[in-house]
């Protein structure tokens, strides 16, 4: 088991932005490489604070926390888990202020000397579900435009920064000598700058490509939701990190099923002969299709219960239920024949309304299904 986000960080679920980005830089001075070097149990502390910050600091992420729990974040990565130290640098290097001096001693997203690694952009797509796909999970591939380092392209060290990526000011005060770093204007930071270019490549070296990405898709999802694919959005120049795809989640309208959370729904209409006399009806669940049977003098808005055949739970715990509504139609044409066998049996007492005790009224059968 994952340990809870909350606890890494030592808050509680009610604590602010400003709380948690607090606590994230305690953590993370407490367990950073350079006061800890050499200490594995350091290192993985110093990445799961930044895997816990990275969810907690997002508030679409940290919704998506609190209802899910780590479930949110399987399969594709909806962002959370798995951070490297190139992530945690290029992402929060911010964070650390000046404790370490302005440089990471060549760990994660800084090369040697305190260099930057660059990351590229991400890119974005949608991805179209159907209510089968999301019930089962599904693995879609599909063709991405991303920019990749083009062929024989190569880069050179950055002869303004020294390939640093930064530039070091040094100014006398009444306080004594101050020491400021800024980004170097020549590289962008990155230490690095373009050597030898081909000429169908852009400024940075870099040249778009079509590729087929494999995206695994987690049962569960819901319309709206965002999973990101790592590595896989354009790639950064010189020794840069790619930036990520993120993937955005549009599940189609499904022609007989409603969803409702992990639940499905289904309306049966039935005409008022099968209800009179029981029969049984075959209908649509997101594995294929069911035969149910009816019992004789079925009532119009039973709900039929049909444990498990709903959606799979992104939590990992069990499934939703199919809840078939039975619908009696009434016929609004009759002829002759019809008309006279029903003004028959107007006024006789099988015909009568007899409700009792466990046939639940239309409220009741709703105020159930909610509980």
């Amino acid at each position: 088991m994952k340990q809870d986000y909350y606890e890494i960080l030592g808050v509680d679920k009610s604590a602010s932005a400003a709380e948690i980005k607090k606590a994230y830089r305690k953590k993370a001075i407490q367990y950073h490489p350079d006061k800890n070097p050499g200490d594995t149990k350091a290192e993985e502390m110093f990445k799961k604070a930044a895997e816990a910050y990275e969810v907690l600091s997002d508030p679409d992420k940290k919704a998506r926390y609190d209802q899910y729990g780590h479930a949110a974040f399987e399969g594709g990565g909806f962002g959370g888990g798995g951070m490297n130290m190139e992530d945690i640098f290029s992402q929060f290097g911010d964070i650390f202020g000046s404790a370490f001096g302005g440089g990471f001693g060549g760990f994660g997203g800084f090369g040697g000397g305190g260099q930057r690694r660059v990351k590229g952009s991400n890119l974005r797509i949608r991805v179209k579900l159907s209510l089968e796909d999301v019930a089962n999970g599904v693995e879609k591939k599909v063709k991405v435009r991303r920019k990749i380092k083009a062929p024989g392209v190569t880069y050179k060290t950055c002869s303004t920064c020294q390939g640093t990526g930064q530039m070091t000011r040094i100014t006398n005060t009444i306080l004594g000598r101050m020491q400021t770093s800024t980004t170097c204007n020549s590289c962008g930071g990155s230490g690095q700058l373009i050597d030898k270019r081909p000429s169908d490549a852009d400024a940075q070296g870099l040249k778009v490509f079509e590729e087929t990405v494999s995206i695994k898709i987690p049962a569960g999802v819901e319309d709206g939701m965002q999973l990101k694919v790592s590595g896989k959005g354009n790639e950064a120049p010189g020794n840069g990190i790619p930036g990520d795809l993120l993937v955005a989640i549009e599940t189609e309208e499904h022609e007989t099923l409603k969803r409702e959370g992990d639940n499905l729904h289904y309306d049966l209409y039935i005409p008022i002969t099968d209800a009179v006399l029981g029969t049984s009806k075959e209908i649509d669940t997101v594995t294929g299709k069911v035969r149910i049977k009816l019992e004789p003098g079925i009532q119009s808005g039973k709900i039929l219960r049909l444990r498990g055949k709903g959606i799979a739970s992104l939590n990992g715990y069990g499934h939703g239920d199919l809840l078939v509504h039975v619908n009696v139609w009434t016929p609004k044409e009759l002829n002759k024949e019809q008309r006279d066998f029903f003004e028959k049996m107007r006024g006789h007492e099988n015909f009568e309304p007899k409700p009792e005790k466990s046939d639940k009224s239309f409220f009741e059968k709703v105020k159930d299904m909610f509980s």
